[in-house]
This record gives C-alpha cells, structure tokens and sequence, in this order.
C-alpha cells in the first residue's frame, strides 16, 4: 500500500513539473553574434564586401534585438579583429561612458544616452522616445535618422489563451484601462494583465505611438519588465496562461527569445507574417534606423550608405529582417 501511494506521488509531482516547469525560453544570447569569433551566428555575405573600413572605425551601440544586424554589418566593412561586446564580461544593463568597446550593445534606452553624449558614432534602434528627443535637444544635439530596414511589433499571448486576434481599437482600449476582461474580447472570463516595459525601450516607444494621444493606464509594478526577455518568460509561465498580454518586435521573438508556450496575435485580422511585414498590409510595421549625430564624417556616411547598398540590405534579409529593397 505504502508502494502504491509512493508511487501515486512520484507520478503527480512529474506531472506538476511539466506543467509548473515546462517553460522553457529558447535563448540565443547576443554574445554568440560577435563579429569574427568562431561559431558566430553573425551572417556573412557570399562575396568580398565592396566597403573596407581600415582607418577611424564608427563606434557602435543599439537595441539588443538589432545587435545582429549590426554585428554583421561589421563583419563585413571592419577589419578582422576581437569586438567583443561587453568588454569581457556579460553585463544584465546598459553602459553609459567614454570606455566602451568599439561595438558593443546596451540596449535601446542607453544607446540613445550614448550617441547624444559623444560615446558612440552610430546607434540602431528604433525611433526615439519623446523623453530621447527632449534629451537630444537639451544636450543641442541633433538626431540623423536613416531607415536601414523594417520589422514588426508584435503582441502576444499565452498559447493557452483563446483569442487569436485583436484589432488596432481594442489595443488602445487595453492599454489605456478601458478593457480590463477578456471576456470582452471574445475570450473567457479572465482579468487581463497587460505587461509593460521600462520608459525608453524600443518596445515601450512604440507602445506609445501606438497609443497616439491617448494616455497609457499606470501600470502596477509587478507588470513592468526590464527587459524583453522578462515579458516573454511571464507571458509563457503558467502562472499567467489565462490573463497575460505581452508585445515585443518580431525578430526577437522568432530568433533570440523563442518559446512555444507564446503565441502571436493577429492586428485586425492580419497575421505578421515577412509577407505582410513587405508590403505594409500588418498594421504594427515599421522602420528601424542608423542614428548620428553628424553628416560630416565620411568614414560613417560611406558606411550607412553601404548599409543601403544591395550587399547591406542582403545581411538585412538574411539576418532575418526585412530589406528596404524588395
């Protein structure tokens, strides 16, 4: 009898652990994009690059979901060399500094702090906040934004969830108070937690325009994320399988943050898919930018005219982007 019950026991806690811990995150760390070290996932052209920068190279920063781009690009134009990105070790956030590696990333937030304050040549990221703008304005510097590429930000949910789609109306709703229930939205009767990021994040940037003018409910601690990661890991948890409303950009959740307990949401019937992502039929899809403070430096115009050149918008693509080009 004692067996049996021992083994009653064994077989609810492994079916609790699969439930409770099957939430696995497919990670893939920027780290493993560095330009030139062995086993980079950094995608390379097929040919000689028609660019070849030797002299006063362009210092680097941007989002985290755009390290690989930018990781390849310099690949390509810069000479063989150690770029390692964080300076020898792995860091959880951003830097802000004279002292930084050649190329490195710190995520969207401080990629902006450094190029306004003289840090870095060239960011890639998404358009600023109004908060980055202020700070460009203060500091009397002005942002030179050059479009390199397009992605889409998407929403998403946990797979359990029924809802499949929401329209552009009732996201706007939801992130404004205004709908609070699922059940409102043709799911079941669930309160919805609807996650946030930290003020000046890519991702919390284009929350607001997508918000327009209206004013983005307060969110409680608990429901804003540092990071990208942190969204995906909770809408995924178990915890969260009925509730849970998290957004990101596309490329990041198909390529560094992957995880089958998420699923991603249809904008006003239309999946984002790189179809509708090319040609402009997904509502959420947009540009994401080269970003300078100058236009008198040869040495970076030569490159980001590069970046728009077929080889740079063929890293874009294969990278797992869409090129500007079609």
């Amino acid at each position: 009898m004692k067996r049996n019950i021992f083994i009653f026991v064994q077989i609810i806690i492994l079916f609790t652990s699969c439930i409770f811990f099957d939430n696995k995150t497919d990670l893939i760390w920027p780290i493993e994009f560095q330009p030139f070290a062995k086993n980079t996932r950094a995608v390379r052209l097929s040919e000689p690059s028609t660019l070849q920068l030797n002299e006063f190279l362009p210092r680097l920063d941007g989002a985290t979901a755009l390290y690989p781009l930018f990781a390849a690009f310099v690949q390509a134009v810069y000479p063989e060399g150690d770029y390692e990105p964080f300076g020898g070790a792995f860091h959880s956030s951003g830097k802000v500094g004279p002292d930084l590696p050649l190329v490195t990333v710190n995520g969207t937030a401080y990629a902006y702090r450094n190029l306004i304050e003289g840090n870095v040549d060239i960011i890639f990221v998404a358009g600023p906040s109004i908060e980055q703008i202020k700070l460009a304005n203060e500091k009397g510097v002005e942002l030179f934004m050059t479009p390199i590429g397009r992605e889409a930000f998407v929403f998403f949910v946990n797979r359990r969830n029924p809802v499949s789609n929401l329209t552009v109306e009732q996201i706007i709703n939801i992130y404004s108070g205004n709908i609070t229930n699922w059940s409102e939205l043709g799911g079941r009767n669930n309160e919805i937690r609807a996650f946030q990021r930290s003020s000046g994040s890519g991702s919390q940037t284009m929350l607001e325009s997508i918000m327009g003018d209206t004013k983005i409910m307060q969110p409680i601690t608990e429901n804003v994320m540092g990071f990208m990661l942190d969204i995906v890991n909770r809408v995924s948890s178990y915890d969260n399988r009925r509730n849970s409303l998290g957004f990101s950009f596309l490329f990041y959740i198909n390529n560094m943050a992957r995880n089958n307990r998420i699923k991603l949401l249809s904008i006003n019937g239309i999946y984002p898919s790189r179809e509708n992502i090319q040609n402009d039929t997904y509502p959420f899809t947009g540009v994401f930018y080269a970003i300078t403070t100058t236009k008198d430096n040869e040495y970076i115009n030569a490159f980001i005219e590069w970046m728009l050149s077929e080889q740079g918008q063929y890293l874009v693509a294969k990278t797992g982007f869409v090129p500007l080009l079609n």
